[in-house]
């Protein structure tokens, strides 16, 4: 296992004098590339290396550098801890002190989402719940829009709602599930501003980066932008309220995709496809799989076996080649934004744009029927660009085509359930692993994340099947108790639970576990407000009954 921090260890490498073609994440020669950021890294000062980038200059970036030079021409190129802590003591201040705790302004007391639960101690747990949003929300201080070259903050107009812990910025495809829990809290307003936010980066940047720090600008995360405007235009009803649906819809177009030839196929899908450097040497080898781990963090999936090399017999994260796989998850929420998109277009009155985004979903869809359905599984899969098969390992997104409304018909639901049978998912009865394989890395077993989750639950319950509905129930009652047993014991709630035993907080990669938490809170209210009348806050899982499909074999011939 490499130490914490490696990931940004091997990013430094590729930019420091070692014949890197590819540029830095950012321009800052202090957060994103630089003599500074090598000798403070490579010292280890810290258990995190995300907590030196996130620390704000106390003067100008300019000055800073100039004081650095000077310590080294005086020191030498390598310098001491004690030097490095004593130069920081004077020209940084501690991390994370950019942002003050921010009340949403339309945060309420009242719920009325708890008039449809019915266990009593769901019904308080909600409440606690919705209570965290407080806690959450985080606005910008002044400082920071007059002088934003001092951090690594990327400046945002409006407040926001952090993940929690050391994720203390705003984050991309976090922010979809903090958006659905809270619109379930009553708070539109927040989500606006939210969502003003990112269209103020697309603006800038020409799409959402990962997160809202200056080293992430080069990287994005899952496309999830159409849906959280669509998510709140259903909830709110308000057009006249929307923000700026007219530009929204041209900026959303702009989201980062990538066409991928896949031989024989005539297909156009989509893979997350790093850049490159054309040069052949140890340092191009070095940039090579930096790009691969950078394609892994912007998958959201950082990091996973599930981008492992599959002809490796042993498997570390410098088996990790991200660009050689076309994720069904990235196919599922193109698809799905296409036809948002063509909705959009609708409502402002460009059928002929609609029907060009009609279109692309149409052939999105096929893709994921021909290329990455597998019919004897009954389950989609990833392709494997060099290998050329579909790689036939569980993971929650396997199932994202029924999450974005992207599967052909409700066969398909009764064919997940099978699936998810046959691989022993529903033995598990803290909730569903991200994957079967013990890497050590946080994005595989036995860790279990919420909206991993909540993909599955939501594509079985309105795929259209009544036995996939049952499972979906089964599902959520047990990731609820999980939930709710695990906050009873620990007073908080976590970036992701460990299924293999109590559903402890989860572990593994590069960090601690992190309370909070976001994209958590907001799954459970999503389950609570679908299913609340039903669920009970008791212990043990859930019997399912056995699987029994009643499909014509025909259905199977036209797969």
């Amino acid at each position: 296992m490499w130490s914490s921090g490696w990931w940004l260890g091997l990013g430094l490498l590729a930019w420091l004098g070692l014949g890197a073609t590819l540029p830095p994440p950012c321009p800052s020669e202090i957060f994103c590339f630089g003599s500074l950021l090598r000798q403070v890294q490579m010292a280890k000062l810290f258990p995190d290396d995300k907590e030196f980038v996130d620390m704000p200059l106390n003067k100008a970036p300019s000055e800073v550098l100039q004081d650095f030079k000077q310590l080294e021409e005086r020191e030498g190129a390598n310098l001491t801890q004690a030097q490095l802590r004593a130069f920081l003591s004077k020209h940084f201040e501690p991390a994370r002190q950019e942002l003050e705790t921010w009340v949403p302004e339309d945060w309420k007391d009242s719920l009325p989402l708890l008039q449809n639960i019915s266990d009593p101690e769901l019904r308080a747990w909600a409440r606690s719940l919705h209570g965290l949003w407080k806690i959450l929300g985080r606005k910008m201080k002044d400082e920071v829009k007059v002088r934003p070259e001092r951090y690594s903050l990327l400046p945002a107009k409006q407040p926001f709602i952090v993940p929690g812990g050391r994720f203390a910025e705003f984050y991309y495809w976090d922010s979809y599930w903090v958006i659905q829990g809270l619109l379930l809290s009553e708070m539109p307003g927040m989500v606006k501003g939210m969502l003003q936010n990112f269209l103020d980066l697309v603006k800038d940047y020409g799409h959402v980066p990962n997160g809202g720090r200056v080293y992430y600008l080069q990287r994005s995360q899952p496309p999830l932008l159409a849906l959280m405007m669509d998510r709140y235009v259903a909830r709110t009803r308000d057009m006249g309220q929307h923000p700026s649906p007219g530009e929204g819809t041209g900026l959303l177009e702009t989201e980062p995709t990538v066409t991928v030839p896949l031989g024989s196929w005539s297909y156009r899908m989509f893979r997350v496809r790093p850049a490159r450097s054309h040069s052949r040497s140890r340092a191009a080898d070095r940039e090579e799989l930096w790009s691969e781990l950078k394609a892994g963090a912007e998958s959201g999936w950082d990091f996973s076996s599930r981008w492992f090399d599959p002809s490796r017999e042993a498997h570390t994260l410098r088996d990790t080649r991200t660009s050689h796989v076309v994720p069904v998850d990235l196919n599922a929420f193109l698809c799905q934004a296409m036809g948002l998109l063509a909705k959009f277009h609708t409502m402002l009155g460009n059928e002929m744009q609609a029907q060009a985004y009609q279109d692309e979903r149409a052939q999105c869809q096929a893709a994921l029927s021909a290329v990455l359905w597998d019919p004897q599984a009954g389950t989609w899969f990833d392709y494997n660009l060099v290998e050329r098969q579909r790689h036939q390992a569980f993971f929650p997104s396997n199932l994202a085509p029924l999450w974005a409304g992207c599967a052909p018909g409700p066969v398909e639901g009764d064919r997940a359930v099978k699936y998810l049978q046959d691989s022993g998912i529903l033995k598990f009865g803290k909730g569903i692993p991200t994957s079967l394989k013990r890497s050590g890395e946080q994005w595989d077993y036995p860790n279990a994340w919420a909206p991993l989750q909540e993909l599955v639950i939501t594509g079985l319950a309105e795929s259209g099947s009544d036995r996939a509905q049952d499972v979906a129930f089964t599902l959520a009652q047990n990731w609820i108790r999980t939930n709710l047993a695990t906050y009873k014991r620990h007073k908080h709630m976590f970036e992701k639970y460990d299924v293999s035993g109590d559903g402890e907080p989860g572990g593994g990669g590069e960090y601690d576990v992190q309370v909070g938490f976001g994209w958590t809170n907001g799954v459970a209210l999503q389950l609570l407000a679908r299913y609340g009348d039903r669920l009970t806050s008791g212990t043990g899982q859930l019997a399912l009954p056995p699987v029994a499909l009643n499909l014509c074999p025909l259905l199977y011939l036209l797969r």
